[in-house]
């Protein structure tokens, strides 16, 4: 209720200046606080020269985005490039065997850079679950992949296959757990449709065709089975129009978003002041405020640019592959809320939905959100930062269901239609204010730690209450009314388009 409701432009305007002010504040104190600690002994690990031409020190605390953009940038764009200009010459030539050439040159890339007995190993689990597929059970495929996957995240298993890594080198781990856990659900995601759909009689080669896609092998993102092969499968793909510029913007807002970023971190170190409890609770509340929130948004641009770059990939393949995931400052609901639209995606289709049918009654909503935040606990791996991840997010979201059920009580019911339709907008964006930060809150204890996480909320909420957990709140407000504002926008558009095309 609401969503299509517009408020006035002056209110609309004193909200933009609200949260701009805001901004620009938080990243004052901010900018101030990393110019103060350059130069901490606490600082020195992860805070190195940068721009010495101007003095200017860099975060580099991110260890994968460090190896991605320097020692690795160079392979990365080789496996690639080399990757479009095979895929290219084979559309020219064998477009029908476009298919053979992504699922070889993957192959032959995960060997050259894991070695041929972790292409073995991969090989291996990708037959057990092919086989499992044959029994059209299931209960049993799924069974199967998350005992698989299990075996990527505890020992002693893990240990020993990692083992079949060759050589060593600074990306190993997260190249090992990467492609051994997206093969997994690949794997899965093809048992269960050839189980939902018998008739279709796919086959191995089908399986590692879809595996063996090079850009999605690593990192993800992952598109379910049926979806790819669909794709996949066309002899003749055809582009829509306009497609290309949308590739090329794509691939420059991603050189773009990595510019920005590189150009950040020399002056904000986000990622190493939380490092330094003593240091970080010395930052005013509005900077501590803006710390953590840019840690979250710093995640999602790191999503952003990888799946940027990697779709950019996948759709010169002719593939309409998952887009990034939505912009944390646009979330205000745990219903939308994922750092991975590909594994979000799979995870309904496969368990959320599944289990939870239309989510609107409370006993099925809560199975089907511990089953999912159970799986999605073996993915991340299992350990106690993870576990309290998994309980604050699936908590998250069963109350907002419960909320949503008592709003529709009888007596509060009847005090909401009482209401005009904008002050019903004002109050729910209250609601969507203080469910914000408990977003903000339930992920930093992932993305950051948990003592940085207490430190966070005891300032906010009780050494600053009243009047720092008020002006955050009244901000936040503020920034919810803006992103329901563009919500109203995009819906009207959608509904004109809609509108036009039914009188065509």
């Amino acid at each position: 209720m609401g969503i299509k409701t517009a408020l006035p432009t002056a209110e609309l305007g004193l909200y933009s200046l609200v949260l701009s002010g805001a901004l620009a504040y938080a990243g004052r104190g901010l900018l101030e606080a990393s110019q103060d600690g350059a130069h901490r002994k606490a600082f020195r690990e992860s805070v190195r020269p940068g721009w010495e031409y101007i003095g200017r020190k860099m975060d580099v605390a991110d260890f994968e985005w460090v190896m991605w953009f320097t020692s690795f940038r160079n392979v990365i764009i080789f496996a690639l490039s080399g990757h479009v200009l095979f895929a290219k010459l084979c559309t020219m030539v064998a477009p029908q065997l476009r298919s053979w050439m992504y699922a070889a040159y993957g192959a032959l890339a995960v060997m050259g850079t894991m070695g041929p007995w972790y292409l073995l190993l991969l090989l291996g689990h990708c037959v057990g679950l092919y086989v499992a597929s044959l029994l059209g059970q299931p209960w049993l495929c799924l069974g199967l992949g998350l005992a698989s996957l299990a075996s990527f995240k505890m020992d002693p298993l893990i240990s020993w296959q990692s083992g079949f890594v060759t050589g060593t080198f600074d990306l190993q781990e997260v190249l090992f757990h990467g492609g051994s856990s997206f093969t997994v659900l690949r794997c899965t995601s093809f048992a269960l449709e050839s189980c939902a759909h018998p008739d279709r009689h796919y086959s191995l080669a089908d399986l590692l065709k879809y595996n063996f896609y090079l850009p999605f092998f690593f990192f993800g993102p992952i598109m379910t089975f049926d979806r790819f092969h669909a794709q996949v499968s066309q002899v003749e793909p055809v582009r829509r129009e306009g497609e290309l510029w949308h590739i090329r913007a794509q691939a420059g807002l991603s050189v773009v978003a990595i510019m920005v970023v590189d150009i950040f971190f020399h002056f904000f170190y986000i990622l190493t002041i939380p490092s330094d409890l003593k240091f970080a609770n010395r930052l005013p509340d509005s900077a501590l405020a803006g710390l953590a929130y840019s840690n979250l948004v710093y995640d999602w641009v790191k999503a952003a640019v990888l799946f940027g770059v990697v779709n950019t990939v996948a759709c010169l393949d002719h593939l309409d592959p998952p887009q990034p995931p939505k912009c944390i400052t646009a979330l205000y609901v745990f219903a939308e809320t994922h750092f991975d639209r590909g594994i979000n995606d799979w995870l309904c289709k496969y368990v959320y939905d599944h289990i939870g049918g239309e989510h609107s009654a409370v006993i099925p909503e809560l199975a089907a959100t511990v089953a999912t935040f159970a799986i999605t606990t073996l993915w991340l791996g299992p350990c106690d930062i993870v576990y309290l991840w998994s309980f604050l997010n699936c908590f998250g979201l069963n109350f907002e269901l419960w909320v949503q059920k008592l709003a529709e009580w009888g007596p509060l019911a009847r005090i909401e239609a009482s209401l005009s339709v904008q002050m019903s907008r004002r109050v729910r964006a209250l609601f969507g204010a203080m469910n914000f930060w408990a977003i903000i809150m339930y992920n930093l204890v992932s993305l950051n730690s948990l003592e940085f996480t207490q430190l966070v909320a005891r300032r906010l909420l009780l050494t600053g209450f009243p009047q720092t957990t008020l002006v955050i709140l009244f901000v936040t407000y503020c920034g919810v009314q803006l992103v329901k504002e563009r919500e109203r926008t995009l819906a009207l558009e959608e509904e004109q388009k809609q509108d036009k095309e039914k009188l065509e």
